[in-house]
Order: C-alpha cells, then sequence, then structure tokens
C-alpha cells in the first residue's frame, strides 16, 4: 500500500512508518520538523518538508496514495492553555487541509493520532470510548473536533477511517525514540534524573486514593502502539469511523515509575514530592477491549521492566 505519514519525522510517527516500512508499504514522510527530527525519518520512506496546510494536496495530487497515517499536530497540554489559536491552526486547520486534499485526490484511508486528553477527566476506570468526551484543555479539543470531522468525512464521503486515543506511550524502537525539546512526560524526565541531566523528579501529589497515594497511569509501549496502527490501516471500511482506545490496559503509579527506573538503571537520585497539580485525576487506564475485538490487536510489551529498559536504551545510546 502507498501511504503519506504526517508527522513522521516525531517519535510515534517515525516509529510507525518504520513499522510500515518492514511491513513492505511504500511510505513518504510530510513533516515540517517543527518538533520531529529528520534523522529519525525510516531508511526507505522518501521525504517531503513542509506544513500539512500548504502541501498535502500537492503531494497527495494524482501520485496514487491509498491511505493516510496522521500524526503532525501540536501536543503540549500546558502550552495549548496559552496559545490556544496554535492549537486550532495547526491541529483542526491541518486536519482541515488533509481531507479536502484526500477528498481530491481520491485516497479513501485514514487512521488518525488521537488522545486519551479527549476524555478530560473521566467519571470511572478503566476508560471505555463511550465515555463523556469533556476535554479540559485547548489540546484535548482540538483533537475532539478532528474526530468529529472524521466522522461527518466518513458518513458524507465513504472515508474508512480509524482514530486511536492514545494514554502514555513509551519506550523506543531501534534508532527511534523520545526526543522533546520540551519534555512533560514522566518516564523520560526520570530518566533525565537518572542521567544526572536533571537535579530531581517531581511527584505531584503523594495523597490520592491509589495504593501508594501517587497518581495511576497506563503505560504502552510504542512499538505495541505501531503494530495497533497497521492493523487499524488494513482493518478501516468504508463509510466507517472506528475510535479505539490504546493502552496496556493495567496502570503504574508515579513511585511505581521511578522504583522501576531506579530498578533497571541502577542509578539514585532524588524524587521530591511537591503540591497536587490542578486537574490530574487519581487513574487513568484505558480499555482497549475494542481494540482487541475490532482490530485484533494484543499489546505484548506491557511490562514496565521492559518499557523503561526500552526507553533507557535509546537515551543511552540512541538505540533500542
Amino acid at each position: 500500500m502507498k501511504v503519506l505519514v504526517t508527522g513522521g519525522a516525531g517519535y510515534v510517527g517515525s516509529v510507525c512508518a518504520a513499522h510500515l516500512i518492514e511491513a513492505g508499504h511504500e511510505v513518504t514522510v510530510l513533516d515540517d520538523l517543527s518538533t520531529g527530527h529528520r534523522d529519525a525519518v525510516p531508511d526507505g520512506a522518501a521525504f517531503v518538508e513542509g506544513r500539512v496546510q500548504d502541501v498535502a494536496a500537492k503531494v497527495l495530487a494524482g501520485a496514487g496514495y491509498e491511505a493516510v497515517l496522521h500524526f503532525a499536530a501540536s501536543s503540549l497540554v500546558g502550552e495549548s492553555v496559552h496559545v490556544p489559536e496554535k492549537y486550532w491552526d495547526n491541529n483542526v486547520g491541518g486536519a482541515i487541509a488533509l481531507l479536502a486534499a484526500m477528498r481530491e485526490a481520491g485516497v479513501g484511508r485514514l487512521v488518525f493520532s488521537s488522545t486519551a486528553a479527549t476524555y478530560g477527566e473521566p467519571e470511572s476506570s478503566p476508560i471505555v470510548e463511550d465515555a463523556p468526551a469533556r476535554p479540559t484543555n485547548p489540546y484535548g479539543a482540538s483533537k475532539l473536533a478532528v474526530d468529529h470531522m472524521i466522522t461527518s468525512e466518513a458518513t458524507a464521503h465513504g472515508l474508512a477511517a480509524v482514530s486511536l486515543r492514545y494514554f502514555n506511550v513509551a519506550g523506543a524502537y531501534g534508532r527511534y525514540g523520545e526526543r522533546h525539546t520540551t519534555e512533560t512526560h514522566l518516564i523520560p524526565l526520570v530518566l533525565q534524573a537518572a542521567a544526572g541531566r536533571r537535579d530531581s523528579v517531581s511527584i505531584f501529589g503523594d495523597d490520592y486514593p491509589t495504593p501508594d497515594g501517587t497518581c495511576v497511569r497506563d503505560y504502552i509501549h510504542v512499538a505495541d502502539l505501531a503494530e495497533a496502527h497497521l492493523l487499524a490501516l488494513t482493518g478501516a471500511q468504508p463509510g466507517r469511523h472506528l475510535v479505539c482506545n490504546l493502552g496496556n490496559g493495567a496502570g503504574f503509579s508515579v513511585k511505581e515509575v521511578i522504583e522501576t527506573v531506579r530498578r533497571v538503571t541502577g542509578r539514585e537520585f532524588t524524587a521530591v514530592t511537591a503540591p497536587r497539580r490542578a486537574g490530574d485525576p487519581a487513574v487513568l487506564v484505558a480499555s482497549s477491549e475494542r481494540a482487541r475485538r475490532e482490530l485484533g490487536w494484543t499489546p505484548t510489551r506491557t511490562d514496565l521492566d521492559r518499557i523503561v529498559a526500552d526507553a533507557w536504551a535509546f537515551a543511552q545510546n540512541g538505540t533500542a
């Protein structure tokens, strides 16, 4: 299959692009490199530098693409609160342009990188796809808006589409791993402390109604995530927009992550308890039953030690 991967020079996009090439697909990566890295574009993939809004139509026109995997987006929750216009422009504006370009070029298959942030603060856990979508920040709201757009496109024009809502992605795959200029994710932050590149790591609240008092989150290995995208690519059905949560179905607390990093790396570092952050739910764990049932997806790298070890190997050597 000839596939365009927008945002394919980023963390998740590059791993998915690599999996596509390994599976024998013909891949083009489209990325403006604002947060991605040119050396993360897999060998064997064509590369086009530019914004989706500016070049997607030109790239797709008459080129015989059969599908798009759409990862290109701004994704910092805190930034979205302070600069919401960037998120409406990049995330929603980019999706509008992409869908129009796909429609014009006759590309009828889409896998969209959505997010658990669409749910906001859920009422129950594990979270199912029918849970109320009440995002608490512009980032989650922009992704939810795109999900609504895709539903309309599938209904009106027969688009075969799958949205995959990620929870906490971690780990690495070969030479493809997490490299963010502004890092907000727990595992890489703790690994920075283990590597001596950060004085300490903060635990935001230790009085939650959880076994050890710290927040519990669902961590999914990036390679398991990539495999779900390939299943979604082949499993998408014309006229249907399928939404699936992706997680490993088990939660790990902040303290568990910290202790796992200490054990895996053999390094000691300081963890400091800080006040709770506003809007942090005690537990966020995904129900991935729909993805298992509809796509045949089962994560196999669910052990936290494995996830941390792969992330640590990449942080140390550039490979996992």
